[in-house]
Order: structure tokens, then C-alpha cells, then sequence
């Protein structure tokens, strides 16, 4: 079988801009390419040399729903150093949850703005 990891994992939101402006702060991450979208909204890419996260909002439809993004749990982010990443989090005005540790590795979750979930992991001993 052929290495393989996820490239990328694309999200709507309702500001595409301040979203990509959190995850820089948490992740230390940079914008990777920025444009229009086909709906006359915005996408942005905002990850590092390896993955990202493509972050698309249309203003002129801020309250449109993506009924096929239903069932997403939360997205997953595996760190060396979590609780470096978790005062990166309250620094970006977001509030940590949801603190365990239990084999593997020891995790918490934030909501961002838009109210979705995501889980940051370190498996570091």
C-alpha cells in the first residue's frame, strides 16, 4: 500500500477570512492560496507544506446550510505539544472542552465561530 495522508479537508463557514485568521494563530499556519469561488463566495486555503484547510463562505448567503457536512463529527488534529496549542486556542477567544486522557493520548475539543467541532490529540509521552 502507497503512504498516504489527508490533503486537505474543506469547510464552509460563515467568514472565511476570520476563520483563517484562528486556525494561523492556533497552528501557526499560513494562508497557502486565496481566491474566488464558483458561487461568488471566497476560499481560502490556510494550513502548512502538507495540509490544509479549505475554508469557503459566500457573504451574500451567510446563512445558507451544507446539508451533506450533516454528519461531520469534528476534525482531528494530531500535536506534539498540546498544551501549547491549547493557550493557542484560548488566546484565538476560544474556549477548550472536553479534557481526557486515556490510552492513546491525551485530547480536548473547541468549537470554533461556526460551531464546529474539532479534537486536538498529542500521543507524546
Amino acid at each position: 500500500m502507497t503512504h498516504m495522508i489527508i490533503e486537505h479537508v474543506n469547510l464552509n463557514v460563515t467568514d472565511p477570512t476570520r476563520s483563517a485568521e484562528i486556525f494561523k494563530k492556533i497552528f501557526g499556519w499560513h494562508i497557502r492560496w486565496q481566491g474566488p469561488a464558483m458561487d461568488g463566495g471566497l476560499s481560502i486555503h490556510v494550513g502548512d507544506e502538507r495540509f490544509y484547510l479549505a475554508l469557503h463562505g459566500n457573504p451574500s448567503a451567510p446563512d445558507k446550510t451544507y446539508d451533506k457536512g450533516m454528519p461531520l463529527n469534528h476534525v482531528g488534529f494530531c500535536v506534539d505539544d498540546l498544551d501549547a496549542i491549547e493557550a493557542n486556542v484560548k488566546a484565538a477567544g476560544l474556549t477548550p472542552f472536553g479534557h481526557d486522557d486515556y490510552d492513546p493520548g491525551k485530547r480536548f475539543y473547541f468549537l470554533d465561530p461556526d460551531n464546529i467541532e474539532f479534537e486536538v490529540v498529542s500521543y507524546a509521552k
